[in-house]
This record gives C-alpha cells, structure tokens and sequence, in this order.
C-alpha cells in the first residue's frame, strides 16, 4: 500500500472543514468507514473518503442526523437503494419546518397583538406608576418548542 495515496486523518480533517475528533467520532458511528492502517499505525484514508466527508457535511446541512445517514450509508454500502427512504424523510422534515413556521407564525401574531394591547395599556399609564404588562399576558400563550427557535435535530 503506497501511503501517498491516502490521507491521514488531520489531513482529511482538514480538507472537510473538522476537527480530527469529528472524524473520529464520524468512524465510530460508522457514517465513515474505517480506515486502513499503516505500517507505525497511521489512519490512512482512501481520496474516496473525502468525498464521503463532504457529502456527510451535505446531508447535516439538509438537517439530516448522524444517525439517520448512518443508517442510510450501511444499506449503500451493502450495495442497497435507500433512495426512497431518504426522500421521505427529507420530505419529513420539511413538513416539520412547516409546523415550526406555522408555530412561529402565531406566536408572533399574538406578540403583535400583545405589543399593542401593552401600547394602549403604557398610553394611560401615568409616567413613573407600573402598567404590570406582565401580568397582562394572555393565559394562553404557550412558549415556543425549542426546535422552532433554533431547528430541529431529528
């Protein structure tokens, strides 16, 4: 095995934009397969796995999960199509994005609604006395799910 035609694992690292620990972690959860060994121990990786690298920063950033592209790769690589299975699932997502947006949709518009009952509320407020806008909120607003504020990890 000509070691010059493979990568060792920071140079790999680096050229995917992460850190050694990540690719290690990418080995581990089998997203990335595990790489030859040189004679003094070295991982060393095939130009494929370059690929693979970025195809896996790709699918993260279509809001796949490592373990949702872990079990996609293990049926490519025992020769499979999960074609179908990856449409679905992006087509899952992209249903739970528009419940979020619809979640956030509301939550402002009751904000908004809010903000407005606080201006007339802050209008005949004396200046100095407390309008307790607080204690004007509306007993039905509900904090938004924490995947809607910052997207979801599914």
């Amino acid at each position: 095995m000509a070691a010059r035609l493979y990568l060792r694992s920071g140079e790999l690292a680096r050229l995917g934009g992460i850190s050694p620990d990540t690719l290690r972690h990418y080995e581990r959860i089998e997203v990335l397969p595990r790489p030859q060994r040189s004679a003094a121990n070295y991982r060393l990786y095939p130009p494929a796995a370059l690929d693979r690298l970025r195809l896996i920063r790709r699918a993260l950033a279509a809001g796949f999960t490592l373990a949702e592209l872990a079990r996609i790769f293990k049926i490519r690589d025992q020769g499979g199509a999960p074609c179908r299975q990856v449409k679905r699932l992006l087509e899952q997502k992209l249903e739970r994005i528009d419940e979020q947006i619809s979640e956030l949709i509301a939550t402002r518009d009751h904000l908004l609604t809010t903000l407005a009952d606080w201006n007339e509320r802050l209008a005949t407020t004396p200046e100095g006395a407390q309008a307790r806008l607080l204690e004007a909120l509306p007993a039905g607003l509900r904090p938004p799910r924490k995947s809607a504020l910052k997207g979801s990890t599914a």
